[in-house]
């Protein structure tokens, strides 16, 4: 079992952003109805020049990640990245986005063959093309992978981006958990897709204090292993106050709501417990993917609120 906690070195949350229809914030994943007005709107905000060439999985993540900067307090009032670019890694955790774009050039070479595949598109069948994208878009010239790995997918995520800062590999990170609504996505679900993007950004305690930014939450502890009750048990032992919310299944379950929500979930529950400990000030959230029958293993991610870090 992998267990992780920063210790003297704390990451904390400083920004969070969401890219799913209806909701204006994370906070609204855990609230009992979706905001009035305000919500996010796929028809409009995925159109405009800057989306023009890109896949849909890429179109979600940059207006995820463009709300997590600027929470964080790391965009200008252009839209610029003020951060140090190549001390900045970009995590993304998918494990359906280039899916549809997939399918589509498998459909054209067996029509076509390869003579009718286009080579401006090609890069879009790779796994990392939002990582890609997201980098380009903001000049982040730090390490930039994808995570792919089933139902733990998001908050392997997380645990990476924290790993690459405790290493020394970059000072900040920006993760992505996203899952777009596609035609062969809900034929391998079997359900209806929905498009489900969240962001985060992590970086360590002393970098958010130097800029003068607040944490909403502190990545306390992680764990992976292939018994779901041992995981929990694991990274719930680290927590110094009581878990007063479990965003997992058989407790608040975001999948009651938005469906099969697949690598996304983890950084969808990492968001939302960030932002209910930033206004609540108090607490802990533990959330919990994988771990039911079909999984091959569990994660479970523990966040404390700033003043109950160690």
């Amino acid at each position: 079992m992998k267990r992780h906690a920063p210790g003297g070195r704390r990451i904390v949350v400083t920004g969070t952003g969401l890219a799913v229809p209806g909701l204006a914030r994370p906070l609204d994943l855990l609230a009992d109805e979706p905001p009035a007005e305000g919500g996010f709107d796929p028809a409009t905000a995925l159109k405009g020049k800057d989306m023009r060439g890109k896949d849909r999985a890429s179109r979600l993540a940059l207006r995820a990640c463009d709300a997590a900067l600027a929470d964080a307090g790391l965009l200008d009032g252009d839209g610029a990245y003020r951060g140090a670019g190549e001390a900045t890694a970009v995590v993304v955790s998918s494990n359906l986005g280039t899916l549809e774009t997939a399918c589509e050039f498998t459909d054209t070479i067996a029509r076509e063959t390869v003579t009718g595949l286009s080579p401006l598109g090609l890069p879009q069948t790779s796994s990392n093309v939002v990582a890609g994208w997201i980098a380009i878009r903001h000049g982040l010239r730090g390490p930039n992978l994808t995570v792919c790995n089933g139902a733990t997918s998001g908050l392997d995520a997380v645990h990476w981006a924290c790993h690459l800062i405790l290493a020394g590999r970059c000072r900040r990170a920006v993760v992505v958990g996203v899952e777009p609504a596609a035609g062969p996505v809900g034929k391998l679900l079997g359900q209806e897709p929905r498009d489900v993007t969240a962001a985060v950004v992590l970086e360590s305690a002393a970098d958010a204090a130097a800029r003068g930014a607040g944490a909403h939450a502190v990545v306390s502890a992680y764990a992976r292993g292939a018994d779901a009750a041992r995981t929990v048990a694991a990274t719930e032992s680290r927590t110094p106050v009581p878990v007063q919310l479990r965003l997992a299944a058989g407790h608040v379950d975001l999948t009651d709501r938005l469906g099969d929500c697949s690598g996304a979930l983890g950084v969808l529950q990492c968001a939302a417990g960030a932002d209910r400990l930033r206004a609540r000030g108090t607490g802990a959230v533990l959330a919990v993917t994988g771990g039911t029958a079909t999984d091959d293993a569990a994660a479970a991610l523990l966040l404390t609120a700033e003043r109950h870090s160690n």
